[in-house]
This record gives structure tokens, sequence and C-alpha cells, in this order.
């Protein structure tokens, strides 16, 4: 079946973790021990409904506190499809962790609180998944039973969010008026909003296509690890030589040309296998070894694309960044790690162009730092090339992650323009 990724978003207490605990719950995919322990948990808190949220947070001090701090990752199926979910925090302060969330989601929910509207972190989280190129948006009006379910109310957070994501570059977004508590629009339509007549939130998220999301026309195979066995009796095996790695776009078949980057060396794919042996072919997010036909020099860090088909080699590059250190900031000269698929380099911040305000937008050109949650435009120098697809083409190839060679920790996120 196919795997949809999803992943919520929205401001604090806005209902992201109730949502899932309703879609887990009433799709029947808990176990009944675990039921029992958050009906026993809710009763021992006083709570006047069972907690689904206690289904994601599990985190001591996201039951003490009543927010979400780390990202909870679920899974669950229906005859359908088959899904991920990546519950996200809604704080400013985990802004970071919601980032992590929604890099490799197809869809991301966007809840919205009925009584309080479009918010901060409503539209911070919304210019996030744009900017995270998340092909598909649901804007999920919650907590419509405390508003009287009532159809003014639903109208005029949508006129508004759809006002602000003129804004956004986002392909395909949707409304749903729901509410999480009572599982009103979850996944049964409900009798409590006759006005509304859209499908479902578990109808939409098994119906919405995303099999031309994916990137099959531009070959892309970085290389991870050269397999060479060694001390083999069998000479088949002894003279083995296979490239393994995840496809990370366009569809790789046996008796196809290749070029391999940097070298510029070119081949042909002798076969592609798996873990459960040789395929035909093979697409993202697909984990193959491939063997060509000739021995060509190639490592790890390399990449494997078509003659007619490569991405641009640079040591230059622009991009938008995301940081993510509590402890440093962003600074226009400074060193970093980067580590692009398979590839790590060092680069030079040569300057920062601007800092983005989500909520208005406006670009501070004046700005010369970024610091914790802060996203600008940056202007990188590699050490060594790197082989580059703008991140609206290719999330895999368009993505790095910038590191502070101190320490070792990931400090920024950044996609490729």
């Amino acid at each position: 079946m196919e795997l949809l990724r999803f992943a919520t978003a929205g401001s604090v207490d806005d209902g992201k973790s109730t949502l899932i605990g309703r879609l887990l719950y009433d799709t029947k995919t808990i176990f009944e021990d675990q039921l029992e322990s958050i009906e026993r948990t809710s009763r021992d808190r006083g709570d006047e409904h069972t907690n689904l949220a206690l289904l994601t947070d599990g985190l001591r001090a996201e039951r003490e506190q009543g927010i979400t701090i780390d990202v909870a990752y679920r899974y669950f199926a229906t005859p359908k499809r088959k899904f991920i979910i990546a519950d996200t925090p809604g704080h400013i302060q985990y802004t970071r962790n919601m980032v992590t969330g929604a890099s490799t989601a197809n869809l991301a929910l966007i809840l919205v609180d009925a009584r309080n509207g479009i918010v901060e972190q409503s539209r911070r989280h919304s210019f996030i998944a744009s900017l995270l190129r998340v092909p598909h948006l649901v804007v999920c009006v919650n907590k419509m039973d405390l508003v009287d379910y009532d159809e003014e109310v639903f109208n005029r957070i949508r006129n508004e969010f759809r006002q602000f994501a003129t804004k956004l570059d986002v392909g395909d977004l949707s409304f749903i008026p729901i509410s999480a508590l009572h599982g009103d629009n979850v996944v049964n339509r409900s009798a409590n909003m006759p006005w509304y007549e859209g499908s479902s939130l578990l109808h939409h998220l098994e119906e919405v296509h995303i099999a031309s999301d994916r990137n099959l026309i531009d070959v892309r195979f970085p290389v991870q690890y050269v397999i060479r066995p060694q001390h083999q009796t069998n000479r088949e095996l002894h003279d083995y030589r296979g490239y393994a790695g995840t496809v990370a776009g366009g569809v790789l078949k046996a008796g196809d040309d290749v070029v391999v980057l940097p070298s510029g060396l070119t081949s042909r794919i002798e076969s592609i296998d798996t873990a459960d042996g040789p395929v035909a072919e093979a697409h993202p997010p697909m984990s193959v070894v491939v063997r060509l036909t000739d021995d060509v020099d190639v490592s790890r860090g390399d990449m494997i694309c078509r003659p007619h088909n490569q991405p641009k080699v640079s040591q230059d590059v622009s991009a938008m960044i995301c940081w993510l250190s509590p402890d440093h900031s962003l600074q226009a000269r400074g060193m970093y790690a980067v580590k692009q698929t398979t590839r790590n380099v060092r680069a030079q911040v040569r300057e920062l162009d601007y800092r983005i305000d989500v909520n208005t937008l406006h670009r501070d050109e004046t700005a010369d730092s970024l610091s914790l949650n802060e996203i600008g435009r940056v202007q990188l120098r590699t050490t060594q090339p790197l082989f580059i697809d703008e991140y609206r083409r290719n999330r895999v190839t368009g993505s790095f992650l910038l590191i502070d060679e101190a320490t070792g920790a990931t400090v920024g996120a950044g996609m490729m323009l």
C-alpha cells in the first residue's frame, strides 16, 4: 500500500496531539492496554474526558505541562493507505522540532483553534511548511464544538488564512472544520455541521494524490557505501563491486547510461540489487545497490545520474536557512561543516542577504545574524563542489545541514534556491 507521511502543526493547545489520538482511537489502531493506561491517567489527573493527547505526549514534562516538546511519531493504517504521523510541538521555543517533523512530510495539518483564529504560530508553521515544500496543506479549524459549530466562524478563519496563503508557495490547500475532542469530521462526517459539504479528515488523507509529488524525472543516486566483498571463495562474489545508497530522484533501470560525478566518468547500469534480490528498476525512496558494467572510480559522496540530466556542480550556494541552535547565532564569515546527501564539506557564510519576519513575511536586509528559530537567505562558499538541485525540484538533493565543527551539533537546516 501507498505510504503517506503527514505532520501536525499550529500553536500551543490547538489540539494537535488530541487530533492524532482521536485518529488512532477511531480507526481502532491502539491496543487495549494503551487505552486503559490513558483512561487511568486521565482519571488521576481529573480530566473530564479521556485525554487522547496522552497517546503522543509520552514525556513526563509533556504530560505535566500539557504541551508537546519533542516530535512524536505514530503509525497506523487503513485498508486504503499506510500513514506515518509526526506530532510536532506548537511552542515557538520548539520550532526547530517542527522543522524536523515536517521536512519529510507529504502533507501538513495546520490546526487552528476556532476561538482564537489565525495566530502567530499558525502563520509561522504555515510559512515553514511552505518553505519546506510540503506539497499538501490541510487547515483543520478545531474546537468547533466550543463555538457552537458556527459556520460563520469557520468561513471567517478560512478567508483570513486564504489571504495569508497568497504570500506563500502552496500548491494544494484544503479546509476542514473539526472537533478532535468529540470526533466531528475526523474519521466520519459530523451531523453537527450539515453546512459543511466536504469530506472527513481521514477520507481526505486516504484520497489525496501524492504519487506525482516525487521527482521521477531527474535521476539522482548519491553513493553512500561501496560494497566490495573480501575473502570470498566464490569467484563471482569476489568480483562483486556495488554502490549502495538511497534513490533520491528519477528511475534507475538496468541498461541505462549513467555518469558519475564529480569525475565525469561514464558507464552503464549492469544490475540493481536489493535486500530481497535483484529488481528491474528503482525509484525514490528505495535503498538499493547499483552495479556498473565498467570498473570506474566511485566512492562515498559521489553521485550517479544521467549524462544529459545532471545537477548543478558548484561551490557557491544560495539557500534559505532555518537556524536551530539555542547557543550560537549564525554570523557572516562563520565556518561550518555541511552535510548534503552523502557528501560532507566545509563552508563559509559569505553573506546574510536578509532575515524574514514570519508574521509579515517582510525581508529585513539590515540583519547581520540569525538566532534560534529565525529564517533567512544566505550565500555560502564550500571547500569542495556540491551537486545541487533547487529544493523546489528535489527535496533530497536540494537540502543540507549546517554543523558546528567544535561540538558536532546540527545548528541549521538549509534549502537550496
